[in-house]
C-alpha cells in the first residue's frame, strides 16, 4: 500500500505525477480557513508532508502521529518546528544549493540599486520630475573597490562575496559562527567579529538563518556602529533585524540606505514606514524567484521526500546532525 502524503502547495504537473507514482497524495492548494479542517483531518494518517508558505507548529504537527518525513520547498526551515520534529525523530528536508546563485544575483541587485539610487531616480523620471541634469544631491555611490561585509558566510553568502570580489574588486570581510577557509583562500576574505565588521564595511549584507540566536541580531546599537555612508542589505529573514530601528536609522541619516528582500511581516503592509523612505529599496521576497530556480527547488523537494520516505536522508536533511546524536 502506498504511503499517504499531503501536498499543500500547487506544483507543476510533471512533479505532481512523480509524487502520484510513489504515494497516495492528498492535495491542498495552500492552507486557509476554508480547508484547514480538512487538512487537519488528513494529518491523522499522513506519513509525509511537502509544501511551503504555511507555518507548521508543534501543535499542528502533533496531529500527524504517523509522520515520517517532511519536505519544505525552501532552503529556510523556520516555518517548521525543527526541535519538535527532531524530538520525534522526523527528518526535515530542504533545498539548499539550487538557489544559491539566483539569490546572490538578487542580493547584488539590491546592492547596485541602493548604491546608485536606481528606484528613486527611475521614479523621478516616470513622474516627470526630471527637468534638468541631476546635481550632487542625487548622486549615488560607487560599488567597485568598496568593502563588502557579509554576516553569515554560507553558500549564498559565499556566492555574493564571489560576485563582489571578482566582479567589482571589492574587499571582502565576514562574520560567521566559524571561519570559512575557502572564502579566505579563494576570495581573500577576512574573518572578523560582528562589531568590527559593522564599523568598517561600506556594504553590510545579512545572510544568516533565523534562529533564537539571530533574531533581532541587528538593531539600533548595531546600526549606530555602521558608517554614515554605509548601505545595509537584508536577504535572510525579516526578524533578524529590528525593523523599527532600521526605519529610524534610515530616517535620521544614521546609515545611507537599505535594500530589503525580507520583512518582519510579509507581505509588507502598504502603510509601513519603510514605504515612505526614498533610501529604502524594497523587494517582495524574490530572492529565488526565477522560473528556472523555483522549478529546481520543487524538483529537489520532491526528490527529498521520495528519498526520505525510502529511508535515505543522506542529502538535504536540515536536522540530520541532530537526529544522529
Amino acid at each position: 500500500m502506498k504511503k499517504k502524503v499531503i501536498l499543500y502547495r500547487d506544483i507543476p504537473a510533471a512533479e505532481r505525477q512523480r509524487l502520484d507514482d510513489q504515494f497516495n497524495v492528498i492535495f491542498f492548494n495552500g492552507i486557509n480557513e476554508d480547508n484547514k479542517a480538512a487538512f487537519i483531518a488528513a494529518l491523522a494518517d499522513a506519513e509525509g508532508l511537502i509544501g511551503t508558505s504555511t507555518k507548521m507548529s508543534s501543535e499542528l504537527l502533533s496531529l500527524a502521529p504517523k509522520l515520517k518525513a517532511a519536505s519544505t520547498i525552501s532552503v529556510g526551515t523556520d516555518l517548521y518546528d525543527l526541535n519538535y520534529l527532531t524530538e520525534r525523530g522526523i527528518p526535515l528536508m530542504h533545498t539548499p544549493g539550487v538557489l544559491n546563485e539566483t539569490t546572490a544575483d538578487t542580493m547584488f541587485t539590491l546592492i547596485m540599486c541602493t548604491a546608485r539610487r536606481a528606484v528613486e531616480l527611475s521614479n523621478m523620471v516616470r513622474e516627470g520630475r526630471w527637468t534638468s541634469n541631476i546635481g550632487e544631491a542625487l548622486y549615488g555611490t560607487d560599488v567597485h573597490g568598496k568593502t563588502l561585509g557579509i554576516i553569515g558566510m554560507g553558500r549564498i553568502g559565499y556566492a555574493i562575496a564571489k560576485r563582489g570580489h571578482f566582479g567589482f574588486d571589492m574587499k571582502i570581510q565576514y562574520s560567521n559562527r566559524s571561519r570559512k577557509l575557502d572564502a579566505e583562500q579563494d576570495l581573500n576574505a577576512t574573518y572578523m567579529n560582528l562589531e568590527e565588521l559593522l564599523k568598517t564595511s561600506d556594504f553590510v549584507c545579512v545572510m544568516t538563518p533565523l534562529t533564537a540566536e539571530t533574531e533581532r541580531l541587528i538593531g539600533a546599537k548595531e546600526f549606530a556602529m555602521m558608517k554614515k555612508s554605509a548601505i545595509f542589505i537584508n536577504g535572510s529573514r525579516g526578524k533578524v533585524i529590528d525593523e523599527a530601528a532600521l526605519v529610524d536609522a534610515l530616517s535620521n541619516g544614521t546609515i545611507r540606505a537599505a535594500g530589503l528582500d525580507v520583512f518582519e511581516v510579509e507581505p509588507l503592509p502598504g502603510d509601513s514606514p519603510l514605504c515612505k523612505l526614498d533610501n529604502a529599496v524594497l523587494f517582495p521576497h524574490i530572492g529565488s524567484a526565477t522560473a528556472e530556480t523555483r522549478l529546481a527547488m520543487i524538483t529537489c523537494a520532491v526528490d527529498n521526500l521520495i528519498n526520505a520516505l525510502n529511508g535515505d536522508v543522506s542529502q538535504n536533511c536540515a536536522n540530520q546532525h541532530l537526529l544522529n546524536r
